[in-house]
């Protein structure tokens, strides 16, 4: 396994009486995106400001690329700082300054470049992120997309390793939540940094992510990939998974993980039940780059066409980032049978060319499984299990 760019091992700090990291260990992926997830006061900020250098640990060690913080020379720890990057919740743009100016001030604080190379530094990150024709603005001329961009510019512009983004969809709309996430998402991409997004905004940042850590007083319960824990049935991480199936169905219309399980429960036991699970590859691509609302709308057309047929006569599921999942009574059904219905249903439906195309993929790819379902087993795990062995089955 490579070795993560930071590492936090067994770090604790406190406040006074108020103890808020309590034996934390997590690592941060290099050159991926990592959402850091946990409730209000949880103790988010506090990590990101242990890992950029601003607080030490009372007891603990903080590494990066396998080199502990607590003995690194100090020329060797602030080079380290001047990897890392920071792009603030409010933007904490200077209204005094033109844009040019605000993504040139980290360059300047530093006393990095003469001013020619200073200003050649910002044009470049302001044509990456095309907002080179605002650049003689101020502030508060701007839309918040563009202010969320320049605040990215000014954050890109010391070419760190590494972005910290705190709460970068607090108070947002989930319009313009969708603009930053995917704007984050693209220029992650384009540019391969790795990005750590700091939320508690958990159903938007399924999308994104390629890796979760979540923080839960003062402790890390959950380290894993956003499939990894849509598994996850244990009672501790709930109120994440359930937070996402709620947006769900606001948005989509589909049935929500909570009510998957409810009506689950209500039929286990039941003969000639069977679970039918489905998981569409290629939202991820829609989300980073047309949009959480293209993506959903893909997620739907699909949904309604297992609606339209007898799989979804008692409703369609969405129990993950890409998966769907229908209870079916089929007496003398099998499993190749359902999987069967599956490919003629989704290769007939307009979300295949759609999500193609919006994907860059030349054909869109499915995976499915159809199993009974059991009376022994938690639904989440038996949707677990059947993804882990579902077939793969083309438009």
């Amino acid at each position: 396994m490579a070795e993560p760019l930071i590492r936090f091992e067994n770090v604790r700090k406190a406040f006074g009486e108020k103890v808020v990291l309590d034996g934390v260990s997590l690592d941060i992926p290099q050159n991926a995106i990592t959402a850091i997830i946990g409730k209000s006061g949880t103790g988010k900020s506090v990590l990101v400001k242990h890992a950029i250098g601003l607080l030490k640990p009372d007891a603990g060690e903080i590494f990066f690329q396998g080199q502990p913080y607590s003995r690194m020379p100090r020329a060797q720890l602030g080079e380290v700082k001047r990897r890392l990057s920071y792009m603030f919740q409010n933007n904490a743009l200077f209204d005094s300054l033109s844009v040019f100016e605000n993504i040139e001030l980290p360059l300047r604080e530093r006393g990095e470049g003469t001013p020619k190379e200073r200003a050649a530094r910002v044009l470049e990150v302001c044509e990456q992120l095309d907002i080179a024709s605002a650049v003689n603005q101020y502030p508060k001329a701007l839309s918040g997309g563009m202010q969320k961009r320049v605040a990215l510019a000014r954050a890109l512009v010391t070419r760190p390793e590494v972005i910290f983004f705190d709460e970068p969809t607090t108070g947002l709309d989930p319009l313009r939540k969708n603009t930053v996430l995917t704007m984050i998402a693209q220029y992650h991409a384009r540019l391969g940094f790795t990005a750590v997004i700091i939320t508690h905004d958990v159903p938007d940042i399924f999308f994104v992510a390629q890796a979760v850590r979540i923080l839960d007083g003062g402790h890390v319960i959950f380290a894993g990939t956003p499939l990894e824990l849509e598994a996850q049935a244990q009672p501790s991480l709930r109120p994440y998974l359930d937070g996402q199936g709620i947006l769900t169905e606001e948005l989509t219309g589909l049935g929500s993980r909570p009510a998957f399980i409810a009506q689950t429960q209500e039929v286990q036991g039941q003969p000639d039940m069977w679970l039918v699970t489905i998981r569409l590859h290629g939202l991820r691509e829609i989300r980073d780059y047309r949009g959480q609302v293209a993506a959903f709308s893909c997620l739907q057309e699909a949904a309604r066409a297992l609606q339209k047929s007898p799989l979804g006569e008692r409703g369609v599921f969405r129990v993950g980032p890409e998966s769907l999942a229908c209870l079916t009574h089929a007496p003398r059904a099998t499993e190749e049978d359902l999987v069967r219905q599956v490919a003629l249903i989704l290769g007939a439906c307009p979300t295949a060319s759609t999500l193609g195309t919006l994907s860059g993929r030349r054909r869109l790819t499915f995976v499915a499984a159809a199993a009974p379902l059991r009376a022994d087993t938690h639904p989440l795990m038996q949707i677990h299990n059947a993804l882990t062995t579902a077939r793969g089955i083309s438009s």
